[in-house]
């Protein structure tokens, strides 16, 4: 076993179960595996990674390292570790250090191990291993070739660096890629919260006030889930598009502090900090189920919800009870943080798939080209295409092709009304 820090590594076997079974669904990263086996587009290089350490990880770490990569991996979340996969990693080759429940100080300690290993291409799910490098460790930016971030909150992160001119090196937003955004997000983010919730609470969403917090891609797919099983959703926005849209597909649009009285059960998905604070604790009702599937963990004002109790127990894994002053309980769950890996197994491995294709083309794009001007870079345009194919190759689905004339209508101005 390499260097590595991980809970247990007794906990291997059970871990190359895990990433079998993801591997087995996850047709689209076998099929670029197998290429990078051959041509080992990689090879000398180091990929530093900060990413949720689950069985889809695994299976992209696999394919980077089929490509001739040393791969060094962290955790991008304290609680989203799935540490028979992170043991079964090590066992591997990869230098994984992940664990279950590491406090924020191991948490950086492990982004750091990452950053030991030089890497030459990053790879990112939150932007906290390029901002640990851009701050702590500016000294080796010198050595970063380029880098993929996953998520949303990254993303922005990033364009906030690259506005003020502190972004040294090229980032490509794998996040707002097509093949990321309209069904990682949508459909992999609505299914894995509820999935969480139920894990958490076992509650029954039908009839229930379901309030969501944000309208984004990711909230739209936790929206349509829950009215999927009978919820009454309710969202709140500061956009007025995204309200609008919201309105226009049959949802209720209140603002928070409405919605704080009647809802049952509040899922915050905004990407920003303290949306659900003291003045909706306030007036929440007795019994209330608050949970965050954001990125990070300050979407719920925690200390606003101390401040406000006088007692506090765990009545189930992920589920805290916090008794206020005038007796009424609010129950929050996985301590605030992303509900849908902390109290579930995060998104299904046939939606990881397109994510993480676009992950593993995109650091295959970074090696292969010249080093490019520091800023946050779309997806290529040919690589969202394939992963496109790719995925509906792998479903069995045909499309149609644009005959010659067509292509000439649509490449021409000329021909118009006949």
């Amino acid at each position: 076993m390499k260097d590595s820090q991980v809970k247990d590594k007794a906990l291997a076997a059970q871990g190359h179960l895990q990433i079998e079974w993801a591997a087995a669904h996850m047709p689209v990263l076998n099929q670029i595996k197998t290429r990078f086996s051959k041509e080992k587009p990689f090879k000398g290089l180091t990929l530093g990674a900060c990413l949720h350490v689950t069985k889809e990880t695994a299976v992209l770490a696999d394919a980077l390292a089929a490509g001739g990569a040393i791969v060094a991996l962290c955790g991008s979340n304290p609680l989203s570790t799935q540490d028979d996969v992170a043991a079964a990693l090590a066992e591997k080759g990869i230098h994984v250090f992940a664990w279950r429940g590491q406090t924020t100080e191991e948490y950086y300690q492990c982004i750091n191990k990452v950053l030991d290993y030089k890497p030459a291409i990053t790879l990112d799910d939150g932007a906290d291993l390029v901002g640990t490098l851009h701050t702590k460790r500016q000294n080796e930016l010198a050595n970063v070739k380029g880098g993929t971030e996953e998520t949303t909150t990254g993303v922005l992160r990033l364009r906030a660096m690259e506005k003020t001119g502190s972004l040294k090196y090229a980032i490509i937003a794998v996040n707002d890629a097509y093949t990321k955004y309209l069904f990682d997000n949508r459909y992999g983010t609505g299914q894995s919260t509820i999935d969480g919730i139920l894990r958490a609470t076992n509650t029954l969403l039908a009839g229930k006030t379901f309030v969501v917090c944000g309208y984004g891609w990711c909230s739209r797919g936790i929206a349509m889930r829950a009215q999927g099983l009978g919820a009454n959703v309710i969202i709140t926005e500061t956009n007025p598009l995204r309200a609008l849209e919201a309105v226009m597909n049959g949802l209720r649009v209140v603002p928070l502090s409405e919605a704080a009285a009647i809802g049952d059960i509040f899922v915050t998905a905004t990407g920003d900090l303290n949306v659900i604070r003291k003045e909706h604790m306030e007036r929440m009702k007795d019994g209330a189920i608050i949970a965050n599937s954001g990125h990070f963990n300050v979407e719920i004002n925690l200390q606003d919800l101390e401040g406000l109790s006088t007692a506090k127990r765990t009545m189930r894994p992920n589920l805290e009870e916090y008794t206020l002053k005038d007796g009424r309980r609010l129950y929050l769950l996985a301590e605030g943080r992303l509900v849908n890996l902390a109290a579930a197994e995060g998104h299904p491995s046939e939606v990881m798939d397109m994510s993480f294709a676009n992950q593993a083309l995109c650091a295959e794009y970074m090696a292969k080209t010249a080093k490019l001007t520091p800023k946050v870079y779309a997806v290529p345009q040919n690589i969202d295409e394939t992963v496109a194919e790719l995925k509906l190759h792998s479903m069995g689905v045909k499309i149609d092709k644009l005959t010659p004339e067509q292509q000439k209508y649509l490449a021409t101005w000329e021909m118009g009304t006949t």
